[in-house]
């Protein structure tokens, strides 16, 4: 499984708020059974509503605001503070708008801005939407997203360019192990640090991994790059957190 150097976790993440900016983490404790804390609280509804907080269930991601779609997101900085679930919303390094997301009032503030900013992506009023325990991710699981570094750097050969991990929207980023053998590694268990997860899905990509996280460009073509080169559109994987525990970056990492 190793390319050589120890296997090891290089970057930790989570995105409060889905389609929003990736925030890094030093550790985390996670919990068996659930995502990373605060992973995807938050969605944006695009239009008229269909999520019920009484009765959260999943949905399609063109429910919400995303970036396969709405790329203008990512020229948005945001951060955001767990003790008072409060967003705070930048662009060009100044602070445009900042709200309480447990509060309508803190809602509506942000609302107003998303309503004003990505009108052209809009088909109605924006709706912030969250349920207690539920989690926005692009698969009704409870899970994380690992993406190997190994893997990215292969892409990058083959693209013929350099490509910013945070375009894969991973919890986990691991390094020290062969490219692709994540994909191999489905139903295997994989320990983290003090915790266990369990890959269970293949990631097959979508087009918001074209957009640059950073500036907002759509820059690239990589699901038809991985199409042409391997005859899917797969990187990385979804894991559960079977036992949870403790994870930081530089943590070692291994197959159980």
């Amino acid at each position: 499984m190793s390319d050589g150097s120890a296997p090891r976790v290089t970057g930790l993440y989570r995105y409060p708020v889905k389609g929003m900016t990736p925030e890094p983490m030093a550790a985390v404790t996670l919990v068996a059974g659930a995502t990373m804390p605060f992973d995807r609280a938050y969605a944006i509804e695009n239009g008229p509503g269909r999520f019920d907080p009484d009765r959260p269930r999943h949905l399609p991601k063109v429910t919400f605001l995303m970036l396969m779609r709405d790329e203008r997101l990512a020229t948005l900085k945001t951060s955001f503070d767990d003790a008072t679930e409060t967003l705070t919303i930048a662009r060009d390094g100044k602070q445009v708008v900042r709200g309480q997301l447990s509060t309508p009032l803190g809602r509506k503030m942000i609302e107003q801005f998303i309503a004003a900013y990505m009108k052209d992506s809009l088909r109605g009023p924006p709706r912030i939407v969250s349920a207690a325990g539920h989690s926005f991710s692009d698969v009704a699981a409870k899970c994380l997203h690992v993406v190997n570094l190994a893997s990215v750097r292969e892409l990058e050969r083959l693209a013929g360019r350099l490509i910013d991990p945070l375009r894969f929207r991973p919890n986990v980023i691991l390094d020290g192990i062969e490219p692709w053998a994540e994909l191999k590694l489905l139903d295997r268990s994989l320990r983290v640090g003090d915790a266990s997860l369990t890959v269970f899905h293949r990631t097959e990509r979508c087009e918001a991994t074209n957009v640059d996280p950073r500036s907002g460009a759509r820059d690239m073509a990589i699901p038809a790059t991985l199409r042409r080169a391997f005859g899917h559109t797969d990187f990385g994987v979804y894991a559960k957190v079977t036992a949870g525990g403790d994870i930081a970056v530089g943590d070692a990492a291994s197959v159980d």
